[in-house]
């Protein structure tokens, strides 16, 4: 049974139309299972043992990724070939190559490093201090903590992150004090930001065309790909 491992409820709506309890393994029919875990590594590490102790035979970490490389825009699908998290961990790359191979032939589909980071990126010069440190593509907070736990269970593991955010914009600092555990707005905390002027409509508008594109390839690799996540059958 696959188990998944996605963050944000944005995230885990494209895999099921369900109101997913949070923090908790929810079945996905017989060959797959959710976990809605909430941001960082603490959360996502805790989610994947979860699985794992409920029958997961393998594990993937799903949803969205900031960009390191410039060439990497939102939509743009990121496969890796293993995660930098203080080492090197592997990916089933047999796996990645099947999920792959079903997917259209006209999405763009980067490969490489994916980093873990222990806290959101809110600069084009974090980023690249990361990508020069990691050599890394793209960055995420979750996938670290679920190919840990995948490596020591010695289950295949599986990244599929799309890019959200380009290297030269990211969700501002004071943003994330509007941000909810499963990735929601406050939109109390959010019209404050506003009304104090930290964050701009500007910005939000920005940000939550870049989150519908994003989401859009998400959809696409579940449409195409999904009988290799377990949530489709052939």
């Amino acid at each position: 049974m696959v188990g998944i491992v996605t963050a944000m409820r944005v995230e885990a709506s494209c895999l099921t139309r369900a109101d997913l309890p949070f923090n908790e393994m929810t079945s996905l029919g017989e060959r797959a299972a959710i976990w809605l875990s909430g941001m960082g590594e603490k959360a996502a590490r805790e989610a994947a043992e979860g699985l794992q102790q409920g029958g997961c035979t393998t594990l993937v970490s799903f949803g969205l990724a900031g960009a390191l490389d410039s060439s990497l825009r939102p939509g743009d699908l990121v496969l890796p070939d293993s995660i930098h998290a203080g080492r090197q961990l592997s990916v089933d790359l047999d796996w990645r190559n099947r999920l792959r191979q079903q997917l259209p032939a006209h999405m763009k589909i980067a490969s490489g490093i994916l980093a873990a980071s222990p806290n959101v990126l809110t600069s084009a010069d974090a980023k690249r201090e990361l990508a020069e440190a990691t050599g890394a593509c793209a960055v995420d907070m979750e996938s670290g903590a679920v190919a840990q736990v995948a490596a020591r269970a010695g289950i295949p593991f599986l990244a599929v992150r799309v890019i959200a955010d380009p290297l030269d914009f990211s969700p501002p600092l004071p943003l994330l004090s509007a941000v909810r555990p499963d990735g929601s707005a406050d939109p109390v905390r959010l019209m404050a930001l506003i009304l104090r002027r930290s964050v701009t409509l500007g910005t939000l508008l920005r940000l939550g065309s870049q989150l519908r594109t994003a989401r859009a390839t998400l959809l696409t690799v579940v449409k195409h790909a999904g009988t290799e996540l377990g949530t489709y059958s052939k």
